[in-house]
């Protein structure tokens, strides 16, 4: 027997007499069932291990994600909820802080007028004593002011009647500048 006539029974026509590939061995058409049958049996094994241990690993991770986006949202919208209430509260607090700011300036706006009258009717009261203080100085300043002037008017009169070469007689003169200051 010779080995030409087994290596074309087992290898077909693709393989030259020393064994070699005649032309690529993936278009020789002898193989083609071959390589079909091949190709069936990866394809299932590869689409059994797909649909058997990696899709579902997949498909458990994007629901884990989905889930974890979901509950991740669900918090965010309670957690912007809260943030709401807690400015609506803030902003509550600050109105009745306002409001109560605004009532104690105004009772201490109202005490200091208080104060403030009470200062003030004291010192009308201290000026109204000192001008009626002053007032009484003038008055008597004035009363000197004239007994001043009538003193001044006698002697000076005295005078003049004398140095004229008169007779100085007291009575007549005081007669005559109390007559003359009276009108």
């Amino acid at each position: 027997m010779t080995t030409e006539p087994i290596l074309e029974e087992v290898a077909g026509k693709c393989v030259d007499a020393s064994g070699g590939a005649i032309g690529m061995p993936q278009l020789c058409a002898d193989w083609f069932p071959n390589q079909i049958f091949w190709l069936l049996v990866a394809l299932v094994a590869i689409y059994l291990i797909l649909t058997r241990v990696a899709l579902p690993r997949i498909s458990a991770v994007l629901a884990e994600r989905r889930g974890t986006i979901t509950n991740d949202l669900a918090a965010a919208e309670e957690l912007k909820q809260k943030a709401n209430e807690a400015e609506a509260a803030y902003n509550d607090a600050l109105a009745a802080a306002r409001t109560e700011a605004a009532k104690i300036v105004a009772a201490a706006r109202a005490d200091i007028d208080a104060v403030l009258a009470k200062a003030v009717a004291k010192a009308d009261a201290d000026i109204d004593a000192k001008a009626a203080v002053s007032e009484q100085r003038i008055a008597e300043i004035r009363a000197n002011a004239l007994e001043s002037v009538t003193e001044v008017a006698k002697d000076t009169a005295k005078e003049l009647v004398s140095v004229l070469g008169g007779n100085v007689d007291a009575r007549s003169i005081n007669a005559a500048v109390t007559a003359r200051l009276k009108g």
